[in-house]
């Protein structure tokens, strides 16, 4: 973490622009919210409209920072420990395609990519051109719950695809599942290729010592973090870091100006600025509240042994707490390898031991309750506390699961459970939110581009039907936004399963022609 700063350079510089009060003659035509100024419903909006302004004397340009604008990400490389920071307007997404295009630089380069990604680097690789070789996570033991892959599987893969131009990775998963990363960064760099990480839940790993290591410090070459998830920024605004000598800078620059707008939000770009302030300034106590409360919950979470938290072995002491799921792990010359062994103490993953309700029915009751889960799967739900949340929001949401534990709707079927003896503990090992067969440590390569399909290539079948058949199209459960299928890929009988548990117990789904997930398209048969 850099030294602590009160100056928010980008943000100050907003400031001065709007009490200066000049007139305008450039875009955005709200005028600086002036046309909103009668409106009493539009007054929250003008406020953010104040400092809703452009490329103008004194605000600098993101794709040619010379002033506030660099001085702001300066000063974010310093807080988060990277040789140098960028500010991104679109999420993660434009994170990761820059970092994708920046390293597959011709038609057919090998990338190294962890199966269970987000849709954007899935995109990345179609708008590279790249070719994957898909790297199988591993499975939580217990929860059933995909992580990442092990470092047995990247030197495997690195091994048998020496020419492949990096690693891709994501870690934390939806879920804060982790393990360290620093046995992964050295085996890429043995190799001689860079270690790209998708951090988008971690930005603020690394910045308390009750949080994970972030993968700067463990040695990643390019982190994305969307800032926005567990940092203060507003809603699309992320960072990307790098360092190191690995990565093309100047080019890295260029596809970030390629995919990013040309005329980015300047109220988005202040949140980002004010986030990495807020660090700087507060420093380890920024989350002393968020994590007070979390451990308010949990401790109230015993007194009802109905509902598991999903914890690794290591970190959650198993065995000792009945209360607490977690996996075995693998240990090799002394170091954790792979397999699960961080939780970001944030992300509260529990479920239903009764299997009384299950993770969307759980997501129902809570929100019948005034409490809005992150998601929820087949099994468990995702709670998602912050540096902002308060004792207050942990009260109301353990207020939510007595009244649910309490509810007679549910007695009747948990006592019945209780004296047959069903108390559900795991998941078969099916159970994930990605996909994931275990078949091989890696697939064969997989070629990806832009060529749309021809209609007369597709059919739509009924899902009942698709096993053996090739997807036509991308389908994606959303959140967490990671592709079931991609187009090409063989519907396997796992596969199929996964997606009619999904659809049935009332999941959202992007990519698919049927919203309703009836019908897939897939490719005739020759």
């Amino acid at each position: 973490m850099g030294k602590t700063t009160g100056h928010a350079p980008l943000m100050e510089a907003l400031i001065r622009y709007r009490n200066k009060g000049n007139a305008s003659f450039h875009v955005p035509g709200h005028k600086n919210g002036q046309v909103y100024e009668h409106e009493d419903i539009a007054s929250l909006l003008q406020e953010v409209m104040s400092i809703d302004a452009t490329e103008i004397a004194g605000l600098d340009d993101l794709h040619h920072p010379e002033d506030v604008i660099r001085e702001g990400q300066q000063l974010a490389a310093e807080c988060f420990g990277a040789e140098e920071s960028f500010w991104l307007v679109g999420g993660s997404t434009v994170g990761n395609l820059a970092m994708i295009l920046t390293v597959c630089t011709m038609p057919g380069d090998i990338l190294l990519v962890q199966r269970n990604v987000h849709k954007s680097v899935l995109n990345g690789l179609m708008l590279s051109g790249a070719t994957a070789v898909f790297l199988e996570p591993e499975i939580d033991t217990l929860s059933g719950l995909a992580v990442a892959p092990s470092t047995d599987t990247v030197k495997a893969a690195l091994k048998a695809y020496p020419s492949a131009k990096g690693v891709l990775l994501t870690l934390p998963n939806y879920y804060g599942m982790g393990y360290d990363l620093k046995t992964t960064a050295r085996a890429c760099h043995a190799a001689h290729v860079p270690l790209l990480v998708d951090e988008a839940h971690g930005a603020h790993y690394g910045l308390h010592p009750r949080l994970p290591a972030s993968a700067l410090s463990c040695g990643a070459d390019v982190v994305v973090q969307s800032t926005h998830k567990m940092l203060p920024s507003m809603t699309m605004g992320a960072m990307l870091h790098v360092q190191g000598e690995r990565v093309h800078r100047e080019l890295l620059r260029q596809r970030l100006a390629m995919v990013q707008s040309s005329s980015p939000s300047y109220p988005l770009m202040a949140s980002l600025d004010l986030a990495r302030w807020h660090i700087d300034v507060h420093g380890e106590d920024a989350f002393t509240e968020g994590l007070a409360a979390v451990d308010a919950f949990r401790k109230g979470l015993e007194q009802l042994p109905r509902f598991r938290l999903v914890e690794p072995t290591q970190q959650a002491g198993y065995g000792e707490d009945a209360h607490k799921d977690s996996s075995e792990g693998l240990e090799k010359d002394g170091e954790r390898t792979s397999g699960y062994s961080t939780q970001d103490p944030f992300k509260i993953v529990l479920y239903d031991a009764l299997g009384v309700l299950d993770g969307f029915g759980l997501k129902h009751e809570l929100e019948s309750y005034g409490c809005i889960p992150e998601m929820s799967d087949e099994k468990h739900v995702v709670l998602l506390f912050t540096l902002g949340s308060t004792a207050r929001d942990a009260s109301h949401l353990l207020q939510a699961f007595v009244h649910i534990n309490n509810d007679i709707r549910f007695k009747k079927t948990a006592g019945e459970l209780y004296s047959m003896g069903m108390e559900q503990h795991g998941l078969d090992l099916d159970f994930s939110t990605w996909n994931n067969d275990r078949m091989t440590a890696y697939s064969n390569p997989v070629q990806f581009g832009l060529q749309p399909i021809n209609p007369e290539q597709i059919e739509v079948v009924p899902l009942e039907d698709t096993v053996g058949r090739v997807a036509a199209e991308m389908i994606i459960p959303y959140p967490p936004g990671i592709p079931l299928l991609y187009a090409g890929e063989k519907i396997t009988e796992a596969k199929a399963l996964r997606m009619r548990r999904l659809r049935d117990l009332g999941a959202k789904w992007q990519g698919a022609a049927d919203e309703r997930l009836l019908t897939i398209r897939v490719f005739r048969l020759k």
